[in-house]
């Protein structure tokens, strides 16, 4: 019995180190895998640090265009306020020339009218007059709103001596 008692002992043995082969060489394979996982996970890791880099520098770009853009706009607001302001005063004191005229036309009588010399003015001729309200920004002479008050002025002049003219031929 001692012959057959080592003869499985052997067996088992054999069968014990042909199992611990199998599965050293499955660990093997799972290890190789496994740092080859670990490769590829290192390389995956360095691409998202490259990332998250190139996004931080994005994100600090777009925070100063961000910037730019505010005070730019900013700026253009403050400029659209003030020629709000400017066309504003313009429009007033335009109304107030056609107020103006309105008045002289509706007051002319055609005896009156006869009595009235024909004057002819050039726009170059007329010089803008205190038009301005007090809280509307004047315009200097030299400045092309200025220039244009002035222009409308003589245009409406002119207007009112065609008016005037008409009105002189229908009493004569």
């Amino acid at each position: 019995m001692s012959l057959l008692v080592t003869l499985a002992a052997d067996i088992l043995v054999a069968v014990l180190l042909v199992a611990s082969i199998v599965s050293s060489v499955r660990l093997s394979r799972r290890i190789t895998r496994m740092k080859a996982d670990e490769a590829g996970l290192r390389q995956t890791i360095g691409d998202l640090v490259v990332a998250s880099s190139t996004a931080e520098r994005a994100i600090i770009g777009l925070r100063a265009t961000l910037d730019e853009c505010d005070r730019t706009l900013a700026d253009r607001l403050g400029t659209a306020e003030r020629y709000a302001a400017d066309l504003s005063a313009h429009v007033q004191a335009g109304e107030t020339v056609i107020a103006r005229i309105s008045a002289i036309v509706s007051h002319a009588q055609p005896s009156r009218i006869a009595a009235v010399p024909l004057v002819e003015i050039r726009p170059s001729e007329v010089r803008p007059g205190p038009a301005h309200t007090e809280d509307a920004p004047k315009a200097g002479a030299s400045s092309p709103n200025g220039e244009r008050l002035g222009v409308a002025a003589a245009a409406a002049l002119a207007m009112s001596e065609r008016a005037l003219g008409r009105l002189r031929s229908r009493a004569a």
